[in-house]
């Protein structure tokens, strides 16, 4: 099979939107250049560079380390066996230890302790916090928590918003050795319980209130409810937040877990002197730091543990290598503290940079309706948002460059989705000439397989590259790699860091092995379905592999679909779930398009018969959908990504249990008597 419409045409004709200027003024070619010189290699781009690193894994590897300045108190033995299979994943740096805290917070080269470290801004608040003042809260944090007996390998929650208070707590986590693990306070208390009950944490950390469009939330009562079924709890820290003061006073008894005290973040840490340094736990590469969770749209999440070698190694090539951050750069991912975005954020502090915590509705900061007015005013460089917002601002035509200077602006990172081809035009129309990076990976290895580089041109529609060390190779349903630019599935051939050490309550690695390794034996394979272009290199995103649709046995992704109404319509199309039905009573599998509309447009038989038509001429006959009909909401998960999935199992009739990860679950309901009539 091959890919259709524009996607197809820009594979055979690649549309070239961008080019750095000065490639070789940036890290990734100094780094080419060291291993040139270290290994009589003369590799002459990018492309290049990365086939040497994924022929010579633990040689790269190795350079990795060494070029982004890892800080270890005792050195490693070795890389990794690059003969050793994937699964069980094999021990990457063994002997080294090292904290990721430290590496956080004293990053080399180091940078002045008197300039900034985070600048933490809701709606309407912005605070600002050097480094010194950065390590002293963790300091004293982390110093109370060794006191009131936190070991490692314990687990600390938070049930927290994107801000100073909860980056604090991750350090001071990750300096004692514990393992954090954390959800956004938007999230509801069931499927916060529903994570946080397979880990048993001994501390929950809780932000008294939230805000979101300008509504102040009081997390209260909801910490009330997650706090009751979490009997491992020793200790519940409140962190008081600025929307507090609107809500009345805190009423912690509400909060008291049934083994330990409720107290404010103050009262924990108020026993701590002034002369108590701050230590920093000196653990394995592989000792969990994380514990992040798959999206349990259709059952329990699973737990996925990350190490903290594993994802600060990876965190620092990415950012320092491939996007070329320096000390003293500000970097801003629009993220919660439930989206691995979150992490691949505060790391940006390992390589200097500044980092910008946002907490609040992306249409909302310092009362402006995008977020361009505070990129201007902080001198972002490094701005990553959503595939969603960026459409968005394509359907408003909304142009910052007309009202800010945007002078510090470099590249915008989009990730969550597939990022349309008319969403890169619209970009390079309303931004000018930056690095607009489509990157992909996610949570289950916390980073990317396909990412940004300087020294490689971006291409309209493509995700620029493959990441350095990342194996990353197109197969077919037959397990054998594609060599032309037909989609097929995204898989990994050769074990990286980044690779989860574990799942949590997992001891013979079955569901580990059941999640990437069963598909293609032994071979991870990532659930994306992709082309790789032979011209450029880059990928084009096409969906997840779960939700390929499948009509009288062709095979295409949904974002083809997607990419056609956000092209062709969209002052009429809101939003799209484009998705298969198969019941046991048919024998093909329908195509079935349901529209959120704008609120000004009719669903009539008319514009149906129209967008079928744009889907024929634009793509082919057979992605014509069987079935189009009008949805009041399309169903999401917290991390903003649709649940294709859920929808296809409901509107199939499959017997299926809906996880509680569904951030607007009760739409489901429509689509269940949708089903029932159809």
């Amino acid at each position: 099979m091959t890919v259709d419409g524009e996607a197809a045409l820009l594979l055979e004709n690649p549309v070239e939107l961008w080019r750095y200027s000065e490639p070789k003024k940036t890290e990734a070619w100094h780094f080419l250049e060291l291993i040139n010189n270290k290994y009589g290699t003369e590799l002459k781009n990018y492309q290049e560079l990365y086939q040497w690193s994924i022929d010579n894994i633990s040689a790269f590897w190795a350079e990795v380390w060494h070029f982004t300045h890892v800080v270890s108190s005792h050195p490693y033995t070795s890389v990794v066996d690059s003969t050793a299979p994937m699964f069980p994943r094999p021990q990457f740096f063994p002997c080294a230890k090292l904290s990721y805290a430290q590496n956080l917070l004293f990053p080399v080269p180091a940078v002045d302790p008197e300039s900034t470290a985070v600048i933490s801004v809701t709606e309407f608040t912005r605070e600002t916090v050097t480094w010194n003042e950065l390590r002293d809260r963790v300091r004293k944090l982390s110093t109370a928590m060794r006191k009131f007996g936190v070991e490692p390998g314990d687990r600390v929650a938070g049930y927290v918003s994107n801000n100073v208070s909860t980056l604090v707590s991750l350090l001071a986590t990750s300096a004692v050795g514990a393992i954090w693990s954390s959800t956004s306070s938007e999230i509801g208390s069931v499927s916060v319980v529903e994570r946080l009950s397979q880990i048993e944490p001994v501390i929950l950390f809780a932000d008294s209130a939230s805000i979101y469009n300008q509504k102040a939330f009081d997390n209260i009562p909801k910490v009330s409810e997650i706090v009751a079924h979490l009997p491992s709890l020793k200790v519940v820290i409140v962190n008081e937040t600025n929307e507090t003061s609107t809500l009345g006073n805190i009423d912690l008894d509400a909060v008291k877990p049934r083994n330990g005290p409720a107290l404010l973040h103050d009262k924990f840490v108020e026993h701590v002197r002034a002369d108590e340094a701050l230590e920093f736990e000196m653990l394995d590469f592989d000792h969990p730091l994380f514990i992040v969770y798959s999206s349990g749209t259709t059952g329990k999440p699973k737990c996925i543990v990350h190490g903290q070698g594993g994802t600060l190694l990876q965190h620092k090539k990415e950012h320092l290598i491939q996007m070329d951050m320096k000390a003293g750069d500000v970097f801003f991912q629009y993220t919660t503290c439930s989206w691995m975005m979150w992490q691949w954020l505060i790391s940006g502090l390992a390589s200097g940079a500044t980092i910008v915590l946002y907490d609040g509705s992306p249409f909302q900061p310092i009362g402006e309706m995008s977020m361009f007015k505070l990129i201007d005013e902080l001198g972002v460089k490094y701005f990553g948002t959503s595939a969603k917002y960026l459409s968005i601002l394509e359907q408003k035509d909304y142009r910052p460059r007309n009202s800010y200077s945007l002078s510090k602006l470099e590249v915008i990172t989009s990730t969550g989705s597939v990022l349309s081809p008319s969403t890169f035009s619209y970009v390079y129309k309303a931004l000018g000439p930056i690095l607009l990076a489509s990157i992909t990976g996610g949570t289950d290895i916390l980073s990317l397989f396909g990412a940004p580089s300087f020294l490689v041109p971006v291409y309209k529609g493509e995700v620029q590259c493959r990441g350095l060390g990342m194996a990353v190779e197109i197969w077919d349903q037959n397990g054998q790699k594609i060599e032309t630019n037909e989609p097929g599935d995204l898989v990994c051939v050769k074990a990286c860091p980044c690779m989860p050490v574990m799942f949590w309550n997992d001891k013979d690695g079955a569901k580990y092995r059941a999640s990437y390794f069963e598909r293609f034996e032994g071979i991870w394979h990532h659930g994306d379905f992709v082309s790789l272009s032979p011209k450029t290199g880059g990928l084009v995103m096409l969906g997840r592999s779960d939700g390929v649709l499948k009509p009288g046995g062709v095979r295409f992704g949904s974002s083809e679909i997607y990419n056609v109404l956000t092209k062709e319509y969209p002052s009429v199309v809101e939003d799209a779930l484009c998705v298969g039905m198969k019941r046991s009573t048919d024998d093909d599998e329908v195509v079935v398009l349901f529209l959120k509309l704008q609120p000004s447009v009719l669903f009539t038989e008319d514009l149906v018969s129209k967008i079928k038509l744009t889907i024929r001429t634009q793509l082919s006959a057979r992605h014509v959908p069987g079935i189009v009909d009008e949805t009041p909401e399309i169903p999401y998960t917290a991390n903003g990504k649709k649940t294709e999935t859920i929808i296809r199992s409901i509107i199939s009739k499959s017997n299926v249990t809906v996880g509680a990860s569904v951030a607007n679950a009760h739409c489901l309901d429509w689509y269940k008597t949708w089903a029932a009539r159809h």
